[in-house]
Parts: structure tokens; C-alpha cells; sequence
């Protein structure tokens, strides 16, 4: 008696494309950023991307006198992504994000969006947005 060979999968050339509403996750997320426009300022503010600056110049030389970027929300080809730079420069920070939002970490700064987040991951990035202004502004970044 001979083993029967698996059967491979045959592509499917049916398939949709992965049904997304980028605009839903674009509104769901801005919100989170615009509460903060008092303490920082709007670099941009477009449909398809939202930008937060520091209100002072950078300290940083290389920078020549603009402010440093704080976060942004970026509509893309496969995903919304969301920026929050002061992960970047603080690793500790960065180990308190909870496993459900690190699933969606791309590099030091960034989480990929494809789907509306529900409100325990919008309330997790209010919380780092708050921690990295409190650590920017002991440092005066602000």
C-alpha cells in the first residue's frame, strides 16, 4: 500500500483583496493624536496623513532649528501606520507596550493598522503619547 502524496493548495485567481477601510482606521486613530494639538503643533494635516511636531526647535544640531517629529498617522498601500517617536529614543518605554500592540510593531516606532483597533489598543496609545510627553518634556523637547 503507497502513501498518498499531500495535495498542495491550488491559487485561487477569485480572490479579492483583503477587504480594509483605510478611512475608517485613518478616523479612529486621528483623534488619538489631535487631543495633544495644545502641547504640539500640526505639521500636516491631510486626509491621508497627520503629522505632530514639537513646538520648540530640536536640540539636536543635524536638525538645524525645526522642531523634532512626535508622532504620525500615515495612510499607505497595504495598512495605516502609526509613528510615536518617543519609542524610538527610549527603550525602556518601548518594553512597556503589551504583547497585543506589539503584534502590530514594525521596527522601534511604528504599528501597521489594517482594521479599525478596539479601545484597549487605542487607550495603550494614548497612555505612550502621554509617557513620551512627560519624558520629552523633562528633557525640554517640548
Amino acid at each position: 500500500m503507497t502513501a498518498t502524496p499531500p495535495v498542495s493548495p491550488q491559487p485561487c485567481s477569485k480572490l479579492s483583496p483583503m477587504p480594509s477601510d483605510f478611512a475608517a482606521v485613518f478616523a479612529t486613530l486621528k483623534p488619538v493624536l489631535e487631543r495633544y494639538t495644545k502641547l504640539l503643533a500640526v505639521k500636516t494635516d491631510k486626509p491621508v496623513e497627520y503629522t505632530l511636531v514639537t513646538k520648540s526647535p530640536s536640540p539636536f544640531p543635524q536638525h538645524k532649528g525645526h522642531p523634532l517629529s512626535f508622532a504620525s498617522i500615515l495612510v499607505g498601500k497595504a495598512y495605516v501606520s502609526f509613528h510615536l517617536l518617543p519609542l524610538y529614543m527610549n527603550p525602556v518605554l518601548a518594553k512597556t507596550i503589551s504583547p497585543e500592540l506589539k503584534k502590530r510593531m514594525q521596527g522601534k516606532a511604528c504599528f501597521n493598522f489594517k482594521t479599525e483597533p478596539d479601545k484597549e489598543l487605542l487607550a495603550e496609545l494614548r497612555r505612550l503619547i502621554e509617557a513620551g510627553l512627560k519624558l520629552w518634556g523633562e528633557k525640554k523637547w517640548l
